[in-house]
């Protein structure tokens, strides 16, 4: 599509002529588009219940971080092996929305329920990383190896479905390692922006 665009910039057409791609190019188009749209009210419905299991609309921004960070493995991963963005890659993505936030959720909420009995924040978030080191590696390792058939692209018609799971493998691998390291900084600037306001609001309805 795009090297008949360039060709057709050099095209001089009579007056009330023009070029319209339809056909495969046009369904792509549309389809993309539905899949950003899906992308988009993913990412939001993640917030809304990450927000309501955490009561609060600053902590899963912390969680969060780890979607942007499941995009480099995606990426990279679908460098290594020649696929393109496609249908089934977003696909892929959109179900990398929901995994890669459980490493981020089992670690920030096991940290506030150490808070909640007591500990410092500081020594909250170590403790926490280090209890929940071993059931996210296993959670992960289990769906790398429940992906691996059909990224091998094993049976009929699975190189179709390919790049969906070499999407979701390449995300969980870079996002399961970025995670532990990102999410605890992450959450420990978020939570001082938090007690900053609150002491700000309490300063004005004081005032």
């Amino acid at each position: 599509v795009n090297k008949v665009r360039a060709a057709a910039a050099d095209m001089q057409m009579d007056k009330g002529y023009r070029m319209i791609f339809s056909g495969e190019a046009e369904d792509m188009k549309e389809s993309f588009g539905y899949m950003a749209e899906a992308l988009l009210l993913a990412v939001i419905l993640v917030y809304f219940v990450l927000s309501a299991q955490f009561e609060s609309f600053i902590s899963p921004f912390a969680i969060m971080l780890s979607l942007p960070l499941s995009l480099v493995g995606m990426a990279g991963m679908l460098f290594l092996t020649g696929d393109t963005i496609n249908i089934m890659s977003l696909i892929g993505l959109i179900m990398l929305m929901g995994l890669v936030t459980k490493n981020a959720i089992l670690l920030v909420d096991f940290a506030q329920v150490l808070r909640s009995r007591g500990m410092e924040r500081r020594e909250a978030i170590i403790t926490a990383g280090r209890t929940r080191l071993r059931p996210i590696m296993m959670t992960t390792v289990a769906m790398i190896f429940g992906m691996l058939p059909l990224a091998l692209g094993l049976g009929k018609g699975a190189e179709f479905r390919a790049p969906m799971a070499r999407a979701v493998i390449g995300g969980l691998i870079t996002s399961t390692f970025l995670t532990l390291l990102v999410v605890p900084v992450m959450y420990s600037w978020l939570d001082d922006l938090a007690n900053r306001l609150h002491r700000r609001w309490q300063k004005e309805d004081n005032s």
